[in-house]
């Protein structure tokens, strides 16, 4: 069973504290879309000041297609290259945009975000999709956000494939 926690310590120590939560959610359960709902409740549950936290999973014809989220409905797919999350999956590299008004070619699914961070999702190298985040104020996301967030995403992937 899952508590809710009052998250009363430093950010840092709050993120030390979801980290140990999704451990515990994630133990021995190898589903995949179990694990990534179970994230995403976490971090919408955990972070403030957001409007959606999602997945997009790498799809078979190379596209990214939209997974288990928290927030309204969305894009349902997204071409490798094209807005915040593709370039990210494209790179494999974290993009954190201050306001995504100012990224060429953002692809707007909320008119309430204005500002995102997107990590990609690899295991063994290979790309598996990414985590997105949106936030409906500018600049929401900093340095700690990226690094925390990085690691509960490697946390995730050790319980993916």
């Amino acid at each position: 069973m899952f508590n809710v926690e009052m998250y009363t310590g430093s950010r840092e120590e709050n993120y030390e504290l979801v980290k140990k939560q999704l451990q515990a959610l994630l133990h021995d359960e190898k589903n995949q879309i179990a694990n990534l709902s179970n994230t995403t409740a976490l971090l919408n549950q955990f972070l403030d000041r957001i409007n959606w936290v999602g997945f997009y999973l790498l799809d078979t014809n190379g596209e990214l297609v939209l997974g288990p989220f928290q927030g309204l409905p969305a894009c349902v797919r997204i071409p490798l290259g094209k807005g915040v999350c593709g370039t990210s999956a494209l790179k494999k590299e974290t993009l954190r945009v201050e306001d995504v008004h100012q990224f060429p070619g953002h692809i707007a699914c909320d008119a309430a975000s204005q500002s995102e961070i997107v990590i990609p999702l690899t295991k063994d190298g290979e790309l598996f999709g990414v985590l997105d985040i949106d936030s409906p104020e500018k600049n929401r996301f900093d340095a700690l956000d990226q690094q925390k967030l990085e690691e509960i995403t490697a946390i995730l992937m050790e319980h993916i494939l």
